[in-house]
């Protein structure tokens, strides 16, 4: 086993001979750091926080092991502590435990097979704490985005019926056609926001529930049929939609998920364009070569916020209310890149557009 794979492990004692026979004993296996008082044991931890475990004589002249151990508890949380005790009597041991969070303690004089038993089990100790913490922080992470999920969802999917439900009232006592014809338009507004709302709801839960299935990717058949689904809307707001593919070796990847990160990014390129701007545009790049597929999607649109952009990836988040959204779309396509193992870069500014340049490598 090699230097830095071996267990780190840390000695105090304030009897400079027992830390040469500590250090000679056991620095075959494993990394071990000394110190003759706390100060320098101290010192040690913050310069190695990978040390995994802790070894302290409880008799010194500056402060027992118990105080000492229960002085880094909240500086040091990590490493496991072992006492080294001459004391034989219960009550040492209780308080100790009690008081130092010690996970074990050892007998003087101590026997090698004791210690490398202590260190061992401290360590799977140390492994085991750690993985417990990352995943209590990550479920706290996951209670969080719940509990504003739930929030934002109800709020999202019921103010659109409200306002449907509120139109429908007013209609019912007018008879003029003209303002018929405006309160279908807004309902259709608020019907279309409620369809965006689900279908990146939709596309949240086939990235988070479904696994990835890797294929060989086309990225001229993913592109037609975008073009497909935009042409209408390409036409109908008199925007310019341009592609072009350039791939010359074969790629794989999962395509729902190229479908999923390419259908948020040009919605957006078409919803969010200036609507006194006559030559609106919209320009899809792809570029597959050396095992990377490059896509860009740029338009000239309204842009982003210098201060939003670095939380546009963020669930929920919206940089304008110009148009419908869910703040759904840009952390789907996040989150379906996570999965690729992708990267996406943004620039924007108000007078030239919006580009998002997503990087994806070859499965």
């Amino acid at each position: 086993m090699s230097k830095k794979e071996k267990i780190k492990v840390l000695y105090i004692d304030d009897e400079p001979n027992n830390l040469v026979s500590f250090k000679a004993s056991f620095r075959f296996d494993y990394n071990v750091y000394v110190a003759n008082n706390t100060d320098e044991a101290i010192a040690h931890l913050r310069e190695n926080p990978d040390i995994s475990v802790v070894l302290s004589d409880q008799k010194m002249p500056d402060k027992t092991g118990v105080e000492f151990f229960e002085e880094i508890r909240k500086e040091f949380p990590n490493p496991v502590r072992v006492l080294i005790t001459g004391y034989a009597d219960i009550e040492s041991v209780i308080n100790a435990i009690n008081r130092g969070h010690v996970y074990r303690y050892i007998k003087k004089p101590w026997a090698e097979d004791d210690v490398k038993s202590a260190i061992d089990q401290s360590h799977k100790f140390y492994i085991t704490s750690s993985m417990l913490a990352i995943k209590n922080e990550e479920l706290q992470k996951a209670y969080n985005e719940l509990d504003k999920f739930a929030y934002s969802a109800t709020h999202d999917m019921r103010g659109p019926i409200l306002s449907v439900l509120g139109i429908i009232d007013l209609a019912k006592n007018t008879g003029d056609i003209a303002e018929v014809k405006e309160m279908l338009d807004m309902m259709e507004n608020a019907i279309l926001k409620l369809d965006n709302y689900i279908q990146n709801l939709h596309d949240y839960y086939s990235i988070r529930r479904g696994e990835v299935e890797i294929t060989e990717i086309n990225f001229e058949d993913v592109v037609k049929d975008l073009s497909d689904i935009y042409e209408v809307t390409s036409k109908m707001n008199n925007v310019k939609f341009d592609k072009s593919v350039n791939q010359g070796e074969p790629f794989r990847s999962d395509d729902v998920s190229i479908k999923i990160i390419l259908n948020n990014l040009l919605s957006n390129a078409f919803k969010y364009q200036k609507k006194d701007n006559s030559d609106k545009r919209v320009d899809l790049n792809v570029t597959v070569n050396k095992g990377v597929a490059v896509l860009t999607v740029k338009d000239n649109g309204i842009g982003i916020p210098e201060n939003s952009v670095s939380q546009i990836f963020n669930m929920f988040y919206r940089a304008t209310t110009e148009e419908v959204g869910s703040g759904f779309g840009l952390y789907n396509v996040k989150d379906a890149l996570g999965k690729l193992g992708g990267n996406i870069e943004v620039t924007s500014s108000g007078s030239e557009g919006t580009t998002f340049t997503v990087t994806i490598p070859n499965k």
